[in-house]
């Protein structure tokens, strides 16, 4: 099948790519392929049970979401101003996922999910904005981000969290992967799914946190976890 994007849309994706230059000298690999050094987990089931099998795996050098139990794997660093680029593959089944940016409080929203903003990876929504105890705007405000009755924009329980990305259309099959890329210049984040820029926000209420992957009911496996330093632009 082929993929329309509208013409808008992919001129977006050309001119914002061209706004944050990375360093390349400055590229670090979050995951060493070997283990999960540098990151810690937050899985509340864990809590009264230490025995408790764990919800992130390294196998055959693949970072490995098992999806149960609930939980995140978290950086043990914090980051700011950066581009992180990954690839990303739903294993047996079509289902939830995301890249935690700015995370910071633990179990902030619904006793499971730090403070951040969700870069989904839901199968068939991959670049929706989830915001958790944070926030952040897009145009197209009241098409983009629903509101129901009585609910505002904001990132607590009962808010309207959820930010329509720009196109479903730029995921492949289940088991193909996918490339996904985030920038986070200051205040704002952008996304790309296979080259397709996918959802910009701006007006982010953080600007440096953890980063975050979630165990969230299906297996995902990841590889790459390329963290650049975002160059500073001039005005």
């Amino acid at each position: 099948m082929i993929k329309i994007i509208p013409r808008s849309v992919t001129f977006a994706g050309l001119l914002c790519s061209s706004v944050a230059l990375a360093d390349k000298e400055q590229a670090i690999s979050l995951f060493n392929g070997k283990d999960l050094k540098g990151w810690h987990t937050d899985v509340p089931a864990a809590d009264n049970n230490p025995d408790v099998k764990p919800s992130f795996i390294v196998r055959d050098g693949l970072l490995v979401s098992l999806g149960k139990p609930g939980g995140h794997l978290i950086t043990d660093k914090k980051h700011a101003n950066f581009r992180i680029e990954l690839e990303y593959r739903f294993v047996n089944k079509p289902g939830n996922c995301g890249v935690l940016v700015h995370a910071s409080t633990p179990r902030a929203l619904y006793k499971m999910f730090p403070a951040s903003i969700e870069v989904q990876m839901n199968s068939g929504h991959a670049g929706d904005f989830w915001c958790i105890a944070e926030n952040i705007e897009v145009p197209n405000m009241e098409k983009r981000r629903p509101k129901g009755k009585n609910q505002k924009w904001g990132g607590q329980q009962g808010d309207a969290r959820r930010i329509l990305n720009l196109t479903d259309n730029s995921e492949k099959p289940v088991g193909e992967w996918n490339k996904m890329i985030i920038e986070c210049p200051g205040d704002e984040i952008k996304v790309w799914v296979n080259g397709d820029m996918v959802n910009h926000g701006k007006n982010c209420t953080v600007q440096k946190g953890q980063i975050a992957l979630q165990a969230e009911g299906v297996e995902v496996e990841f590889k790459g976890l390329t963290l650049t330093k975002l160059k500073k632009q001039d005005s």
